[in-house]
């Protein structure tokens, strides 16, 4: 087995069902981090707001409260920590809103510990990467006027795009899946009211113009 990895934070797991938090407590502390389990999104809010780990997973269907309250209450666009929600099948729709709210991604139910393990490390690297560089990037301070106002995430994936990123290289730069910024980059062309990729360069290059 040779020597126990450093720990690398603490991960908060939000769920109702003891086997699920039983697995994500397993596979978590192998991968070397400090697992926090919650029953409930009342007890998450309690601690959370005090202390931040190094990412949150927290169940959509949990008593009381949903994962989306929670997220909500979090502030999910401006919490300090990634969050993904987990998600059964019959919840992707659910979990598209949980990303419009701020969650950096969704995990679908059943889920492979070792792959869990391998993206939450991309992520929280990938998010710990961004809030160290500077905060207001090109795209962070650029004004589309009549258009409805982008979310730090949207600004984060359309800065990708411009860059020539693809899905697969934008999803892997910030640490969320190729799907997750299907969805965001839908989002943003609407919000933009871009046609197509070409248009939605030409209106990004348009407001650095004039920026």
């Amino acid at each position: 087995m040779g020597e126990k990895p450093a720990p690398r934070g603490e991960i908060f797991v939000v769920d109702d069902d003891p086997a699920v938090r039983e697995t994500l407590s397993v596979v978590l502390s192998a991968g070397g981090y400090e697992v926090i389990c919650f029953a409930d999104g009342a007890a998450l809010l309690a601690v959370a707001r005090s202390r931040t780990p190094a990412c949150i997973l927290l169940d959509v269907h949990i008593p009381g409260k949903s994962g989306l309250d929670i997220l909500k209450e979090l502030r999910g666009e401006d919490y300090p920590a990634p969050i993904f929600m987990i998600s059964g099948q019959g919840d992707i729709p659910m979990a598209v809103n949980a990303i419009k709210n701020g969650a950096l991604d969704f995990i679908e139910k059943p889920f492979r510990g070792s792959e869990i393990v391998t993206r939450l490390s991309e992520a929280i690297t990938a998010f710990t990467r961004r809030q160290s560089a500077s905060s207001m990037t090109k795209i962070g301070s650029l004004h589309f006027p009549g258009r409805e106002p982008l979310t730090r995430r949207e600004r984060e994936v359309l800065e990708q795009f411009t860059a020539g990123a693809s899905n697969k290289e934008a999803g892997r730069s910030l640490g969320i899946s190729p799907r997750t910024i299907e969805d965001h980059r839908a989002n943003i062309m609407k919000k933009l009211g871009a046609r197509n990729a070409a248009d939605l360069i030409r209106i990004v290059m348009t407001a650095s113009r004039a920026s």
